[in-house]
């Protein structure tokens, strides 16, 4: 990947890692990449509109993602001379970013000894070390614990540690379909040895279809192709009859189409407005929504 390159920069690092949260890796490439030719340094994230990141952000999901990331970019802008914070409590203090996020950068752009625990090292150390199919569906104590005292105390080789065993995790030892025959520590598996138990619950992907999140991300897709604020009753579907509102362009009308295409009611399209307001998404100015 691209930014675990020699090359990569401390930056193209911790936007991999905001870009990456619940995102696969085959969508977030050209986006990053977009990115980085765009804004190769925090600096020039910061000098534009925060809506500039959001619309740039494209269909990754979770947008308040972009408004993260650009305000990560103003405080190491304005607070840090333009230069990536190299620890991991540094790091912390930096908006949006958090333990995993931390330690990950730390270790992958300024080769720290960090415990860096992603959903697929924990599932290598629960098949592994627990003997169990899948970790518990949210992160506890004892992984983090059993992480920490997995890795090896030289540094070198803890980064070397933390990468490998979570590319082991994604492209050997994978949720679905692992592929055992492959893996370099099969032998060693607590789970192969304990017959490779059921896991003990079903994980449950996010609902879509018909959603508020879904409403959310149609009105987004309307900001995001809108030169100019959008008037608020052209999100509501057109009444047979009413004289029409002006054109918005082609790319917005197009948008505009698959949002009425949804079917939502005005009570959920209300909430999703609401919803993209209170998250500083969306902005209203005299009945016109824009970016922010």
């Amino acid at each position: 990947m691209p930014w675990r390159a020699e090359d990569r920069t401390p930056w193209g690092v911790l936007v991999s890692e905001v870009m990456l949260q619940q995102t696969p890796v085959g969508r977030v490439l050209p986006v990053w990449r977009e990115w980085m030719e765009r804004w190769p340094s925090p600096a020039d994230l910061a000098a534009e509109p925060a809506g500039e990141a959001v619309r740039a952000w494209g269909r990754l999901g979770y947008p308040r993602r972009a408004l993260r990331l650009h305000a990560a970019a103003a405080v190491i802008a304005a607070e840090h001379g333009g230069t990536l914070p190299d620890t991991e409590e540094a790091l912390r203090t930096l908006p949006g970013v958090g333990s995993y996020t931390a330690a990950a950068v730390a270790a992958f752009a300024f080769g720290r000894r960090a415990t860096v625990v992603d959903t697929n090292i924990r599932r290598v150390h629960a098949r592994l070390l627990g003997g169990e199919a899948l970790p518990a569906p949210a992160l506890t104590a004892a992984e983090q614990r059993r992480a920490a005292a997995l890795l090896p105390q030289d540094t070198a080789l803890s980064v070397a540690w933390n990468a490998a065993a979570m590319e082991l995790g994604a492209v050997v030892c994978t949720a679905r379909a692992p592929r055992c025959p492959a893996c370099p520590v099969a032998a060693a598996c607590a789970w192969r040895a304990a017959g490779e138990p059921p896991p003990t619950y079903t994980p449950r992907g996010q609902a879509w279809h018909g959603t508020d999140r879904q409403v959310r991300g149609a009105v987004m897709a309307v900001l995001r192709a809108a030169e100019h604020p959008v008037h608020r009753a052209l999100f509501e579907p057109p009444v047979p009859g009413a004289p029409p509102w002006p054109s918005e362009g082609g790319a917005v009308t197009a948008a505009l189409g698959r949002l009425h295409a949804l079917g939502s009611g005005p009570d959920q399209l209300a909430r999703a407005v609401a919803g993209l307001l209170a998250d500083g998404l969306a902005v209203e100015d005299d009945g016109r929504l824009r970016l922010p």
